[in-house]
């Protein structure tokens, strides 16, 4: 993939937009609230940083995909939750407190065990003479992309909490817009083969994308936590963070490989379906116990 200013300079700055974002809606206190939730932390911990990881695996070993698409579809079973989750939460009548602590907490985990688990899949299912294994400076790059924006935002919010609030509809109105803009910059850049990549990795992406909301949502309810706290973390693990799966596949400094940001292109298509109905299944479903019906 060759650099263009879209992969050079648009892409960095877009996934800052969105990481900023992301900060302006954190706080200490998200961090500190992992002791008033700690098996719902666990809970949530447990499915998106070991199950999900070994699901995708098992996703894309047993569709047979190829190398690029399966390291892609790993990429992004190794990036957190999107912000877009606390809202889905929020329509589903989810524990949103526990989606913002689960993003904030899985943020930073995220930035060492993402690298992990990349490289794995790109040893294996590339081979280590072929692989680009994210060398420290990498991983700094990753950590201060991620992390630089995030610290901004939660500062703005700690000291000028009304700037927080008027910036924050902006931002959320413009990472929906950059999520849009580099999925169809993906797909346009792979347009020959666009049609080839959504019949291999189309139904592996929604394969995973069910799989993890079920795996969110019924993991929770085994261990005795409450609907809304299983809702909210069936879809923090279900909507994951696909802009920065795109910018790590796509940014020339990365991995510069348009192909594995396919995965992650179509997963954010679909998630945004499957979610909505997902949301709206249950908010119908809680409403009645929360005596709550619309007359």
């Amino acid at each position: 993939m060759q650099t263009s200013v879209l992969t050079a300079v648009l892409l960095p700055i877009a996934l800052a937009i969105v990481m900023l974002g992301l900060g302006l809606s954190l706080t200490l206190a998200d961090f500190r609230r992992v002791l008033l939730y700690p098996r719902a932390v666990f809970a949530g911990l447990l499915a998106q940083v070991v199950i999900l990881p070994l699901l995708c695996f098992g996703i894309a070993t047993s569709f047979g995909l190829a190398p690029e698409l399966a390291v892609g579809l790993m990429l992004l079973a190794a990036s957190p939750g999107g912000a877009t989750a606390n809202l889905f939460s929020h329509l589903a009548r989810g524990d949103v407190a526990l989606n913002i602590t689960l993003t904030a907490v899985n943020s930073v985990i995220s930035l060492f065990t993402l690298p992990l688990i990349l490289n794995f899949a790109l040893i294996h299912f590339m081979g280590a003479e072929n692989s680009v294994p994210l060398q420290f400076s990498k991983i700094l790059q990753v950590f201060f992309i991620v992390l630089g924006p995030v610290s901004v935002g939660m500062v703005i919010r700690a000291k000028r909490p009304q700037l927080a609030a008027r910036l924050d509809r902006a931002v959320r109105v413009l990472s929906a817009l950059v999520l849009v803009v580099i999925v169809a910059a993906t797909m346009i850049k792979e347009r020959e083969h666009i049609v080839s990549f959504f019949a291999q990795v189309g139904l592996p992406a929604l394969v995973f994308n069910l799989s993890s909301m079920a795996v969110g949502f019924f993991l929770p309810l085994a261990l005795r936590l409450e609907r809304r706290q299983s809702v909210a973390i069936a879809l923090e693990i279900g909507v994951h963070n696909s802009t920065l799966a795109i910018a790590i596949a796509s940014a020339p400094s990365l991995l510069n490989n348009s192909v594995m940001a396919i995965p992650a292109a179509v997963y954010s298509l679909i998630m945004l379906v499957t979610a909505g109905l997902f949301g709206m299944l249950v908010s119908r479903r809680m409403a009645l116990p929360e005596g709550s019906v619309a007359t």
